[in-house]
């Protein structure tokens, strides 16, 4: 079945469809195929996140050592961006928590394979277009907001996808026909799909309805109800006439995707906050550079604002790089007393895992510099860091959907709008702040008045009882129940 023809029953412009074979055969002319290749897999635990949620993590092996069981599920990503792993990671913390075991199925983790080969091309574009984006004031501006949302969101660009995902598909051959298999990037999902998986969830991050995020064959699991009608509906995705719309067993609202370490703590960790909110407490603030792409401008508008509260032990900062080592050698370049100041916490995820215990119920003050070269604790830091914080600044990515009290700054991206959005419906964050005046202004407001923080708070405890932040218990179960 050629999936790059048709999408739900609607046919793909026969330009776009030329489009896409034309970019499967360049890529197969530059790596080959896979299709005779055996991809044998072991089981080995992942830094980090293994000991914490039993989470194995599958690689390329000699000989197939990995033993699945009927409780077994597969979380399929790809290094695309930090926010595809931070979804993969919620959903592997859900699936552990209900008690399943997760093994990690990452793409771009066969090197030697056409799939590997594709990504690790993708990722030097994505990363030279976030350093780009971060040193140059045009490139990063917000023309560029409308042309990439467009094209992501016609269902030609789908059909590209579908059609270089098939080259992909081989490195699936080991795994289990019906065994659960939870996608948090849409690539994941399409390979699973051609390789003959006939248990794939789509977990589709953010709440933009795009094309580039549809795996027909999937059930797609989304995080809002906004983003579920979109999908529905196919909104936006052909300019001439609107869509045939989804069937509706394709696509469901989970809700947010949170880890449960996360989830079964807010109700403390929000008595917590409001505790030092009334006790005078330094004010911490948490800053990701993982997969934020914040504005460059509003990024240092914001520590620099920050700094002399930082001095008068008024506020405490944390900057968790991830693995975005060139991110923070940039903000320091910019804001020399950072180095100063700043306790560095380099590549020692316990050492990360400690701090952020000891001042859970402790104290902080100073600026705390946090930084992993290994994909999962850089990924997983800001979610153990987030607990011991009390208001995350973050462009609309996937932090936006988590429960903390959150300032949102514009980022150098157009797909992850809908988060601030969101944020501001459910109320446990801000409207996104565009301008430097308009940032400097919030975090003022944040940092000396104690209504806005308070109401966060208690948007976060209402939301909670919503069951809002349950996107990942949902989406596991609905794995589960496919089977």
């Amino acid at each position: 079945m050629d999936r790059a023809k048709k999408i739900f029953g609607n046919r793909t412009p026969q330009a776009s469809y030329k489009k896409a074979v034309r970019v499967k055969m360049w890529y197969e002319k530059k790596y080959g195929s896979d299709e005779e290749r055996d991809f044998c897999l072991a089981a080995i635990p992942a830094q980090a996140i293994g000991e914490i949620m039993g989470v194995r993590n599958l690689i390329h092996s000699g000989t197939m050592d990995a033993v699945f069981s009927d409780k077994s599920i597969i979380i399929g990503s790809t290094r695309t961006g930090c926010g595809f792993y931070r979804v993969a990671i919620a959903m592997a913390s859900a699936a552990h928590s209900l008690g399943y075991e997760p093994f990690w199925f990452d793409l771009d983790s066969f090197q030697d394979s056409v799939c590997g080969k594709i990504i690790g091309r993708q990722n030097k574009l994505y990363s030279f277009g976030k350093i780009l984006s971060q040193k140059n004031r045009v490139f990063s501006s917000a023309p560029c907001y409308p042309l990439d949302s467009a094209s992501f969101r016609s269902i030609g660009w789908n059909a590209v996808d579908q059609k270089v995902t098939e080259l992909m598909a081989a490195v699936y051959k080991s795994l289990p026909k019906d065994i659960p298999f939870i996608a948090s990037h849409v690539w994941a999902a399409q390979a699973a799909v051609h390789a003959g998986m006939t248990n794939v969830v789509n977990a589709v991050p953010d709440s933009l309805p795009l094309s580039v995020n549809l795996a027909e064959g999937a059930l797609h699991t989304v995080q809002t109800p906004s983003a579920y009608l979109g999908y529905r509906a196919l909104r936006d995705m052909n300019t001439e006439k609107p869509l045939r719309p989804m069937p509706a067993d394709s696509v469901k609202y989970a809700g947010h995707f949170v880890d449960h370490e996360i989830v079964s703590n807010i109700l403390s960790d929000c008595r917590r906050r409001a505790e030092r909110a009334r006790s005078g407490k330094p004010r911490r603030w948490l800053i990701s550079l993982c997969e934020t792409q914040i504005s460059p401008d509003l990024l240092l508008t914001a520590v620099r604002r920050l700094m002399p509260e930082i001095r008068r032990e008024r506020a405490a900062l944390v900057i968790d790089a991830g693995d975005d080592m060139a991110a923070l050698d940039y903000l320091c370049t910019a804001i020399p007393e950072m180095r100063e100041i700043a306790c560095e916490h380099f590549d020692d995820f316990s050492d990360t895992a400690y701090f952020a215990a000891s001042t859970l119920d402790g104290d902080m003050t100073g600026l705390h510099v946090f930084y992993h070269s290994d994909i999962f604790p850089a990924v997983y830091s800001a979610n153990v860091l987030m607990r011991t914080c009390d208001v995350l600044l973050t462009s609309p990515c996937e932090l936006a959907y988590y429960p903390i009290p959150k300032m949102i700054v514009s980022n150098t991206s157009c797909t992850d709008c809908g988060g601030a959005v969101r944020s501001s419906e459910v109320g446990d964050g801000t409207y996104e702040c565009k301008t430097a005046a308009e940032t400097e202004a919030m975090l003022r407001l944040i940092q000396n008045s104690s209504d806005v923080f308070m109401n966060m708070c208690r948007a976060i405890v209402r939301a909670d009882k919503a069951g809002i932040y349950n996107g990942a218990y949902n989406t596991v179960k609905m794995a589960i129940n496919r089977k």
